[in-house]
């Protein structure tokens, strides 16, 4: 079983290389945006908890996403392991998100961070914002809003999982083949 955690800059390629590694591995992959969307969609308990914190202008808390998180590893039994895309963003969640792990008998193998230059990422969020219609990737200063966001809360992350020895850097420019090479490199040594 291999459970990772995928960082990245917005635009860093993260949606695009899960696809590829959870074909590859056979993992399933959990990006918390698309778990918060479809448990409010679909009116789960949790997702009406949620909602009533989002209705707020307030963060979902820690618990809650968790839960979330423990019923989508549950869901999937068969599983060879988890992309984890867009949880954990503080320490209070990489714990949590290892306990919940503990409980099943696994843990996170590795954590990988696809680097890119900032303005390499402008540049294509800018183009992504074209055809996806996403207004945060046409503004250049909402972009640039979201990477500060980014470096202010995954520093400590890396240093969490730098001090268990599982953080592993990767270069995000280049082909998309060449990129998923780089990763599966690392997936090898785990």
């Amino acid at each position: 079983m291999i459970n990772l955690v995928l960082f990245g800059k917005p635009g860093a390629g993260k949606g695009t290389q899960a696809n590829f590694l959870k074909e590859k591995y056979n993992l399933k992959h959990i990006s918390t945006g698309d778990v918060f969307r479809f448990n409010i969609k679909n009116g789960t308990e949790l997702g009406t908890l949620a909602k009533s914190y989002i209705d707020k202008g307030e963060l979902v808390p820690d618990e809650v996403t968790i839960n979330m998180l423990k019923a989508e590893v549950e869901k999937n039994p068969d599983a060879s392991g988890f992309i984890f895309d867009g949880f954990p963003r503080t320490n209070a969640q990489a714990e949590a998100l290892d306990d919940l792990l503990e409980e099943k008998e696994m843990k996170i193998d590795a954590t990988i961070a696809l680097e890119a230059d900032d303005e390499v990422l402008i540049q294509r969020l800018l183009e992504r914002g074209k055809v996806s219609g996403r207004s945060d990737d046409q503004d250049e200063s909402k972009i640039r809003n979201r990477f500060d966001e980014y470096n202010e809360k995954t520093a400590p992350l890396m240093q969490y999982y730098k001090k268990q020895d599982k953080f592993h850097s990767v270069n995000g420019i280049g082909s998309i083949e060449d990129i998923t090479e780089r990763l599966s490199k690392v997936i090898a040594t785990l």
